[in-house]
């Protein structure tokens, strides 16, 4: 009988990238949730988020100096075409709704992540939740609506009626344009940049801040007191976003804001006209604005307490360890 070798054991495995943290995560870190964050991600992508945007920014500033060339409209100062009040406000709209497929594509690559994580927890538009938030805001933004009546106006200026026809026409193009227009301005503050802080730091106030303080900075310096209103907006829809688990507490704040805002102006001859942003908002106004937010936030929060929405990404199952390997049976 001679004797048998040892039989060769299975060879060592390379070593991969680590795995995905077990843990569930909150909303702004779920960059580290995959296992693939690096430093440079974030940044990268934040850089070619900007850059795209300007591209085609540049591409619909040139279609719509031929559409309007084309329908023989008039010129404006800055070279422009101008096409009419409800022309200009849907372009204006529609130069802000073409960030929201850069964000998704930014969060394919280079983040590496589903493109449901910059949504949500759970990877997806929580529907029901959506409409539980619309529902919260409904009191805060008729308060607002009152509210806004009874301030005294410093212009004088009341404005006159512009007809049913005008503005159940702008209402339709406003219904249709505005909720995208809000919901890339969340998906670029809220989400994008509050998850690109988040990647390299753990407490939610660190991760909130920069991101309010940009939003505040992007609507342009009007007054000091407009300047605050949309930093707490920022702040207080930063903070939902991460207690709830995703953007869509934030999203309905700010399409009902929006629709308020964008239908009031509507309603008036040459309301839509006025290049007046929140940010210039007179202290009467944004004060209003802020104990609106805080109002909405306080509902949201008490709907938290009854629903409980998922605010937690799902644990990770870790990777299943390769089998022993097996040797067939011999004998000498």
């Amino acid at each position: 009988m001679t004797n048998v070798p040892p039989y060769p054991t299975a060879p060592t495995a390379f070593p991969t990238a680590p795995p995905p943290d077990p843990a569930g995560h909150a909303y702004h870190r779920l960059d580290r949730a995959t296992g693939r964050h690096s430093w440079w991600r974030p940044v990268v992508g934040t850089v070619l988020l900007s850059l795209a945007y300007v591209v085609l920014m540049l591409l619909l500033l040139a279609i719509t100096w031929g559409l309007g060339t084309a329908l023989g409209a008039p010129e404006l100062p800055d070279g422009g075409v101008d096409l009419g009040p409800l022309g200009n406000t849907a372009m204006d709209l529609v130069s802000i709704a073409i960030a929201l497929p850069l964000v998704l594509l930014a969060t394919l690559w280079p983040a590496r992540r589903p493109v449901g994580t910059v949504t949500s927890v759970t990877g997806r538009l929580r529907i029901g939740w959506l409409g539980r938030c619309l529902l919260a805001g409904l009191l805060p933004i008729l308060l607002l609506t009152v509210t806004s009546f009874l301030l005294p106006d410093d212009s004088g200026d009341t404005g006159a009626w512009v007809g049913w026809d005008s503005f159940l026409t702008a209402l339709a193009v406003l219904a249709v344009l505005v909720p995208l227009q809000a919901a890339a301005e969340e998906y670029v503050f809220r989400g994008w940049l509050l998850q690109a802080a988040g990647a390299f730091v753990r407490s939610p106030w660190f991760a909130v801040i920069p991101q309010a303080v940009l939003f505040a900075a992007a609507h342009g310096w009007g007054t000091q007191w407009g300047f605050l209103g949309l930093l707490v907006n920022g702040l207080v829809a930063g903070l939902l976003t991460i207690r709830t688990g995703g953007l869509e507490a934030a999203i309905a704040l700010h399409v009902l804001n929006n629709l308020l805002a964008f239908g009031a102006s509507a309603a008036v001859v040459d309301g839509l006209s006025s290049d007046e942003t929140a940010a210039d908002a007179p202290w009467s106004l944004a004060l209003t604005a802020i104990v609106t937010d805080l109002l909405y936030a306080a509902i949201v929060l008490w709907f938290v307490r009854r629903h409980r929405p998922q605010r937690l990404s799902a644990p990770s199952t870790p990777p299943t360890p390769p089998a022993p390997y097996a040797h067939p049976a011999r004998t000498a």
